[in-house]
C-alpha cells in the first residue's frame, strides 16, 4: 500500500504561482512514477504532469512551459510548480502513483491522494 497526501492548494490571482506537494508513505516511493491530474468543476479528470522513477518528465501540452514537476526521493515527495496561473487552471489537483512508468491515463494508476483545491481568480 502507498498513501499519498497533497498539499499547497489555495486561492490565487491570475499570473500568480503556486507549488503543490505530494508526500508518500508506505511502499517504495522511488520505484514509482508519480503523476498529477486535475478535475475542474463539471469536467473530466485530465492529466497534468508526471515524473518517472528515473526522473523522466511528461507534461500535458497546455502545461508545458508553465508547470514543472520534480521529485525528492529522500523526502518521498513530488512537487508541481505552477507559474502564470490562469482561471482555467482552477481545479482539484490529485497526485497518483504507479510502478515505474508514467502514463497519461488515470485508469493506469493504483494509488491516489485526496486532492488539493486550486482556485485562480481573474
Amino acid at each position: 500500500q502507498m498513501q499519498l497526501v497533497e498539499s499547497g492548494g489555495g486561492l490565487v490571482r491570475t499570473g500568480d504561482s503556486l507549488r503543490l506537494s505530494c508526500t508518500a508513505s508506505g511502499r517504495s516511493f522511488d520505484s514509482h512514477a508519480i503523476s498529477w491530474f486535475r478535475q475542474a468543476p463539471g469536467k473530466e479528470r485530465e492529466f497534468v504532469a508526471a515524473i518517472t522513477w528515473r526522473y523522466g518528465t511528461l507534461y500535458a501540452d497546455s502545461m508545458k512551459g508553465r508547470f514543472t514537476v520534480s521529485r525528492d526521493n529522500d523526502k518521498s515527495t513530488v512537487s508541481l510548480q505552477m507559474n502564470s496561473l490562469k482561471p482555467e487552471d482552477t481545479a482539484v489537483y490529485y497526485c497518483a502513483a504507479r510502478k515505474l512508468i508514467a502514463t497519461m491515463r488515470d485508469s493506469d494508476y493504483e494509488y491516489w491522494g485526496q486532492g488539493t483545491r486550486v482556485t485562480v481568480s481573474s
